[in-house]
């Protein structure tokens, strides 16, 4: 087994590909808070591939991540010099194992937030990548911020020591500006729409109430980008840990698999500079928005309405799902019927191709992404993910059955135990505060009155209401197999349409 750190990387096996370029050489001119596998496997690999061109050497990566559960993340990149795996599975059974070099510096906050705030002031910094999760930007439906955040509280009274990702953000920026530094671009890789706008919306809410002056020159100065983001990557366990140390023959704690479909659409505003990401496969447009409207709906949106009723179901890889025919029906119904109506192809995405691909990425066996991580954060993903797509379907009179029975799913779910009385976790470190009443309460009602989550025209549409509390019940009595068997095919014909 070969050791993965800076001393052996030139000894690695032949069958583990490199980016080709002097790490040496290479300083960090990029910050990425958020250090998991999605960004290891995405914009990381895209900024390899940018590292290997001719002058690109200033563009480098210092990882950062905030929160306590990342202590395992650190101790593997400080280990290993911030050198990992990355293990590309297509359908077929074929890989591609390759280590990714770009992560040139690593920074935990907990142990040391003025590094951190330190890294973050340096003009050689110049972008400010995220990726902290939906729920992450503490946006409600209405795009307000919460000040009310113990993580935000603390920031806005120890700037000093922040401990959450606005108060790092603002606090480097108030010192670039009393320093004569140029902003740096903040550019979110999350799953949102507007994800650039939505992460302006929570800099400088944060920065007003920390000092209005301050907010004015970060709306005026600071560039975000909006961007659409796209690769499967499962959470690696510790099994899956094993198996690509096998494979790779690395000793790596912390190697990532996912597919081999990549995809970056990205909004060229950086006014201080960015690698020549476009030279490596990332598409640049004027307009990110229909590229992220045709994401979030089709593939996020699709991942949550399987997510519950799968696990419920007793299954717990989604490939497992997707080669179930009754529940590749009810995705293909979802596609084509309910999400897939609203949207029009693009230039390098054509929505029918599209959607067939989702489904053949969402079926590969040598992935085996876990529905267990599609379980997570629901209470923040459906407002995201599903509402437009609700919203649209509940004003031109289509059929929601779907959406009718995913709830029912999802408020069956937040009791704690699949149909086989096995306990799950709930995951929801954003939304917990919301679900708990609907985890508590007795009365399926209480989830569709959730406005926060799942807004206020389901529980005011008395059609939705009436089919809701019924596959509820049936559920409880029947079980989700046995529901989503009974959903009704003739219910594909809008209301409007009925005679």
């Amino acid at each position: 087994m070969h050791p993965l750190d800076q001393a052996h990387l030139s000894r690695l096996p032949s069958s583990v590909a490199r980016p080709g370029y002097d790490r040496t050489r290479v300083r960090a001119g990029i910050a990425h808070i958020g250090v998991g596998g999605f960004h290891r496997a995405h914009q990381a690999i895209y900024t390899d591939r940018a590292l290997a061109r001719p002058g690109q050497e200033g563009w480098g990566v210092c990882g950062i991540n905030l929160l306590p559960q990342d202590a395992a993340m650190a101790a593997a990149m400080k280990k290993q010099d911030g050198l990992y795996t990355v293990s590309e599975m297509a359908p077929d059974g074929s890989h591609v194992s390759r280590v990714v070099e770009c992560m040139v510096e690593y920074l935990y906050a907990p142990e040391n937030p003025e590094a951190v705030l330190a890294k973050l002031s340096h003009p050689d910094i110049r972008i400010v990548s995220l990726t902290i999760t939906e729920g992450g930007y503490l946006l409600d439906e209405q795009g307000k911020f919460n000040r009310q955040h113990p993580t935000v509280a603390h920031d806005l009274a120890n700037p000093g020591s922040p401990q959450g990702v606005f108060g790092f953000l603002v606090g480097a920026l108030e010192r670039r500006r009393k320093a004569g530094v140029k902003p740096f671009t903040v550019m979110s890789c999350d799953n949102l729409r507007h994800n650039g706008a939505q992460a302006r919306r929570a800099v400088v809410a944060f920065a007003r109430a920390r000092n209005p002056e301050l907010a004015a020159w970060i709306e005026r100065e600071v560039a975000f980008p909006n961007g659409m983001v796209d690769r499967i990557t499962p959470a690696t366990d510790d099994i899956a840990r094993q198996k690509l140390r096998e494979l790779t023959q690395v000793d790596d704690s912390a190697p990532v698999i996912c597919e081999d479909f990549i995809q970056w659409v990205l909004e060229d505003d950086f006014r201080n500079g960015r690698p020549e990401w476009d030279a490596v496969g990332v598409m640049f447009t004027k307009d990110v928005s229909p590229y992220e409207e045709a994401k979030i709906r089709l593939l996020n949106a699709t991942h949550t309405m399987l997510s519950y009723p799968a696990y419920l179901a007793g299954l717990r890889k989604v490939d497992d799902a997707l080669h179930d025919p009754l529940f590749f029906n009810y995705l293909r119904g979802f596609l084509d019927h309910d999400a897939g109506v609203w949207l029009e192809s693009l230039p390098g995405l054509e929505i029918p191709a599209y959607k067939d691909k989702l489904l053949e990425r969402f079926g590969n066996r040598a992935v085996g992404d876990q529905l267990a991580r599609l379980c997570m954060d629901g209470g923040s993903k459906i407002p995201g993910f599903l509402l437009p797509t609700v919203h649209a379907i509940l004003e031109n009179g289509r059929p929601y059955h779907r959406i009718a029975f995913f709830l029912a799913a999802y408020d069956r779910y937040l009791k704690g135990t699949d149909e086989k009385g096995q306990l799950h976790t709930i995951n929801e470190p954003n939304a917990r505060h919301l679900l708990e009443p609907v985890m508590e309460s007795n009365s399926p009602m209480t989830l569709i009155q959730l406005e926060e989550v799942v807004g206020s025209k389901i529980s005011e549409h008395q059609g939705f209401v009436d089919l809701y509390l019924r596959l509820r019940n049936q559920i409880d009595e029947q079980g989700v197999v046995a529901t989503l068997k009974s959903l009704d095919p003739a219910r594909e014909t809008p209301l409007s349409a009925r005679a």
